[in-house]
């Protein structure tokens, strides 16, 4: 039979339609797999930028009280600027009854991550009313992430100069030693701001010591959601200063971790600490071997923040005869 042109033509086409029907179908498969794939990764960086926004947004209750509803301290509504000028701090100031100017001794909270200058975790009045009996003047402050507002948490950057702040205001406002007691971050604000100016602070007293170096960030997300170390740690570093505004390569964690500080320091710390593990602590108490009036208090069933609330009688007892002893 003899081939006409167009049964040719007819030919080729249904010869060649399988292969352009499997041209087009890799294309499709290869452009799906594309946007699935932009979809995943879009997915975990959004993901991890969520993290590192909400890590300088936690959650801040209001004040429920204040020193005189509270124990019956007369107080003043202060206010005074950071050290580095960014930020004006809210805080209440109570004079000790029987303190003389020329002679005086204040005791300055420094609050942890998610609190306020009331400290939820810790029975902070308390503690209050136990220092001014001591005739101890007192300062309690509200970092400025802790106020309504843009500011955020920064790992202790800036709430290192709003700390010394606080220590000038005292500075202006009674004369005397000036110790500080921090708690949590609060704690690891405390040793930043002792390597920025350690000169007008005669000792610290620092319960669970939370210090947000790279393993401490990671083991606190590790606490919400199983994540790899790599990438999300990364991730979480990468987007924080972008969101934040403040690199947490800013923390001078490896310079706290193995300086020798000048102020006898009674580090508090639970060997159960989910948060903030002991070790790091024991770390850097090693290197405080040079000032025999520091101490290292490890209790075997502490747990993070807790230690005065279940331990009263011994804490009371430990850190009033550290601050005695200065």
């Amino acid at each position: 039979m003899e081939m006409t042109p167009s049964s040719i033509t007819l030919g080729g086409q249904i010869e060649s339609a399988p292969k352009t029907y499997r041209a087009r179908l890799k294309k499709t498969l290869l452009v799906l797999t594309l946007s699935l794939s932009f979809l995943a990764v879009s997915g975990i960086l959004v993901f991890h930028a969520y993290i590192a926004w909400i890590l300088a947004r936690p959650h801040i209750d209001p004040l429920n009280s204040n020193p005189k509803r509270a124990i019956g301290a007369t107080y003043e509504d202060i206010t005074f600027p950071a050290l580095n000028g960014k930020t004006t701090l809210n805080g209440w100031y109570i004079p000790a009854p029987n303190a003389k100017s020329d002679a005086s001794k204040t005791v300055i909270f420094s609050h942890g991550y998610g609190g306020n200058r009331e400290e939820f975790w810790i029975p902070i009045y308390d503690l209050a009313r136990s220092l001014i009996r001591q005739n101890y003047n007192v300062l309690m402050f509200d970092y400025s992430y802790a106020q309504p507002g843009k500011a955020v948490v920064t790992g202790g950057v800036q709430e290192s100069q709003e700390l010394l702040g606080a220590v000038n205001y005292i500075k202006q406002k009674a004369a005397g030693q000036i110790f500080i007691w921090g708690f949590s971050m609060g704690a690891g604000t405390a040793l930043q701001a002792a390597i920025v100016d350690d000169a007008d602070i005669s000792g610290m007293i620092l319960d669970s010591t939370f210090l947000l170096n790279p393993d401490t960030l990671y083991h606190n997300m590790k606490q919400y959601i199983d994540l790899p170390r790599f990438p999300s740690l990364w991730l979480v570093r990468l987007f924080f200063p972008v969101l934040n505004g403040a690199s947490l390569n800013q923390i001078p964690y490896q310079q706290i971790m193995e300086m020798q500080y000048p102020m006898p320091i009674l580090f508090v710390h639970g060997e159960e600490d989910e948060r903030a593990p002991y070790e790091v602590t024991e770390e850097i108490f090693d290197h405080q071997q040079g000032q025999l009036k520091s101490q290292l208090w490890l209790l075997p069933n502490g747990e993070h923040e807790l230690l005065y609330k279940y331990h009263r009688r011994q804490y009371l007892q430990k850190t009033m005869d550290f601050l005695s002893g200065l």
